[in-house]
């Protein structure tokens, strides 16, 4: 990754300025704290390299983006929010994680950074401190406003016509999945493996990072021999989070399985409900002939449902292998909390399966692999496609229900600090003398 890249990547994802001036100035003072030309201008950075369309007055934007950030933390230090050390250091813990995910490891963390992963939380500390309190003190803010009907439709019919936002295409879709049975045999077999892999760990003969590195399944983790740095209970499966609260640390545990396959693990670190360690997993390995048969046995129900020897919801009772599905086969968004798919957004599988299907026809058999690693066949069948339109009360009323209440939280977010900026410090350089947003402030800037 190219390091300017990821210098702001990182920059972002800590929430501070994506770059530093070789010349900066104070541009603004909310209560004590000032906010630098060049985090503003590091924000920019940020969008265009997002690949966002930016309008002339960005700058003044971001300036009141700052400063409101800024005037929320300096209401919630008067109001005593609570934010504890405990709570900031989880947020931390947890943005670490991700972001060492991201680069290769808490080492590649660590080797860009030129600090220890202590000496990053000690520096990042504070500046996420301070976000949790502006969250804190915004949600005692907006967090409790609602929105009634009424207020939606007048919303909406206060909306220009040439204003009123452009749904997309939606797709409502189902399916029946085959996967493979796994036989008892071909389990033995992995666990046999994985325990001859322990053992040459065991004896020496392999490390366990190199291990992970040529034998796991896990793409996830194997290119970080194995490590999968610092997870909370209920981030992997409970057969997972089982071993690992019981092994003794820096042990390797026996092989056991999981639904992903079979594990061995190894913990270096625990501290309450976290731990830290790495993993090798070997999946059940399918053969080429078991794939054949089960696409064949799928092109056979897709003739059975094609020729109305059986319906498509009697098919999925019959032969689906999905365990924990939907009795009709529907594929829930769990994104948007629906069963309908953005067509800009689904799916590249589900757009290849379904974007020539009038609704109502079926797919041909198409290869699947699941979330888990889970592999098998699935015919998808197209149950509802809506055509792009403007939005509608009547189709749309979730969508612009979220917008409206968005902007019912917009305004009495503008007017909490309408009144509270009366009560702080503020003070503007001229450079911004002339932004719109400084009526909202209650100063002549």
């Amino acid at each position: 990754m190219n390091k300017i890249i990821l210098l702001l990547i990182i920059n972002l994802f800590f929430w501070e300025g994506a770059c530093q001036e070789v010349i900066d100035k104070v541009v603004a003072i909310v209560g004590e704290n000032p906010i630098l030309y060049s985090e503003i201008q590091g924000q920019k950075l940020q969008l265009l390299q997002q690949g966002s369309n930016l309008d002339e007055d960005i700058d003044c934007f971001l300036l009141d983006e700052f400063m409101t950030q800024q005037l929320l933390i300096h209401q919630a230090e008067i109001d005593s929010l609570e934010v504890t050390e405990e709570m900031v250091k989880v947020e931390l813990e947890q943005r670490i994680q991700y972001f060492s995910s991201q680069v290769g490891g808490t080492e590649a963390l660590e080797d860009f950074y030129g600090q220890s992963i202590e000496e990053i939380k000690e520096e990042f500390f504070g500046q996420i401190e301070d976000k949790m309190k502006a969250q804190k003190m915004q949600q005692e803010v907006i967090g409790s406003i609602s929105i009634s009907p009424k207020e939606v439709k007048s919303f909406f019919y206060n909306i220009p016509f040439d204003s009123v936002p452009f749904i997309n295409s939606k797709v409502k879709v189902s399916q029946l999945v085959i996967a493979p049975e796994i036989t008892y045999n071909q389990k033995e077999n992995t666990r046999r493996k994985l325990h001859q892999i322990k053992n040459r760990i065991n004896s020496n003969e392999i490390s366990f990072a190199v291990a992970a590195e040529f034998y796991s399944n896990d793409p996830g983790s194997k290119a970080n021999g194995g490590n999968f740095g610092w997870v909370s209970r209920g981030d992997f499966v409970p057969e997972f989070d089982a071993i690992a609260y019981t092994i003794p640390l820096n042990t390797i545990s026996n092989v056991f399985e999981s639904p992903f396959g079979f594990h061995i693990l190894r913990i270096e670190k625990r501290r309450g409900d976290q731990y830290y360690g790495s993993h090798i997993l070997l999946k059940n390995e399918i053969s080429e002939q078991d794939l054949a048969d089960l696409k064949e046995k799928c092109i056979s129900i897709s003739g059975e449902i094609k020729s109305q020897k059986i319906t498509w919801q009697k098919a999925i009772t019959k032969y689906s292998t999905l365990k924990n599905a939907a009795a009709n086969g529907l594929i829930f968004n769990e994104s948007k909390g629906d069963m309908y798919w953005d067509m800009q957004n689904i799916d590249k599988s589900l757009f290849i399966g379904i974007n020539n299907l009038e609704i109502g026809q079926y797919s041909e058999p198409l290869y699947y692999e699941d979330s888990k690693g889970n592999i098998g066949y699935r015919i998808l069948k197209l149950e509802d496609r809506t055509v792009p339109h403007k939005a509608n009360l009547s189709d749309d009323y979730e969508y612009i229900q979220q917008f409206a209440l968005n902007e019912k939280q917009s305004k009495t977010m503008d007017e909490w600090v309408y009144k509270s900026a009366k009560n702080a410090f503020i003070k503007v350089d001229d450079l911004f003398k002339n932004c719109s947003q400084r009526k909202k402030w209650n100063l002549n800037w």
